[in-house]
């Protein structure tokens, strides 16, 4: 998603084992400040129950997150945060309920909405992915990680000229949109598909449609890693003309690479 999961990008599931990990999670948990004089004591304000459950968050440290927000007051933002956590530690319908009781909290809160769409989709309910990407992009119609979030729920639909359109609006508003490869925040973009080889190839003529040469040489290549086989599309496609003489392009097309 692109599923995989898109905070700003998607934050990976880590266990921790021994000793170290006992003394780093106690740690976590007590979160006591370093001594300090009474003047800087005075200065630096308490960590409330919801940043203390961003520190756990950064940690991968989900469980406690999880009793951290819990413990703060309601609101939209601790609810789609919590429903975050459980989808880091794959309990969908858990983090489905927290994104619904979110969207009921504040209508408005996009971020929600989107993550909502994030469970449809790892649930293969493409159609109701959809609807929820297109409900959230008219509250933040901005959005870069939502239209690529648009973008791979319509290629897994097979709607390719659709797909193309979104993941083309998406890197126009953030250049680097597909280069988020973790999570950091509110939001989640889908980094997960099922066709890998047929994704990268269309995600090469994204690139060249965008005129960023060395992106659109990478997708190439994946996509033939990945297996792909038409390489006559590389050749014949108007998207790939401005690579044709390129010494770079002509390697790639004359190269076997190991298929993975």
């Amino acid at each position: 998603m692109i599923c995989s999961l898109f905070f700003a990008a998607m934050l990976g599931i880590s266990s921790q084992t021994g000793i170290a990990s006992e003394a780093a999670n106690q740690s976590a948990r007590t979160v006591s400040p370093e001594p300090t004089t009474t003047s800087t004591a005075a200065r630096r304000p308490p960590l409330s129950r919801e940043m203390r459950g961003d520190i756990f968050m950064a940690r991968k440290m989900f469980g406690d997150a999880i009793e951290q927000y819990k413990a703060a007051p309601e609101s939209a933002s601790t609810y789609n945060k919590i429903g975050i956590a459980y989808h880091q530690l794959q309990e969908l319908e858990v983090a489905k309920k927290y994104y619904q009781r979110a969207v009921k909290f504040d209508p408005r809160y996009s971020d929600a909405v989107n993550n909502l769409g994030t469970v449809y989709y790892a649930d293969k309910s493409y159609r109701r992915a959809v609807g929820q990407y297109k409900k959230a992009l008219r509250l933040s119609p901005k959005s870069s990680t939502i239209f690529s979030n648009l973008g791979s729920a319509y290629f897994s639909r097979h709607d390719f000229k659709r797909a193309i359109e979104c993941y083309n609006t998406a890197l126009s508003l953030d250049p680097e949109v597909f280069d988020h490869h973790g999570t950091a925040g509110v939001l989640l973009q889908e980094s997960t598909v099922d066709d890998r080889a047929t994704f990268y190839y269309y995600m090469a003529r994204v690139y060249a449609r965008n005129g960023s040469v060395d992106h659109a040489l990478q997708y190439i290549r994946k996509a033939l890693e990945q297996g792909f086989r038409d390489r006559k599309k590389f050749r014949d496609d108007p998207d790939f003309a401005s690579l044709q003489k390129l010494p770079e392009f002509q390697k790639i097309m004359t190269s076997e690479p190991r298929v993975l």
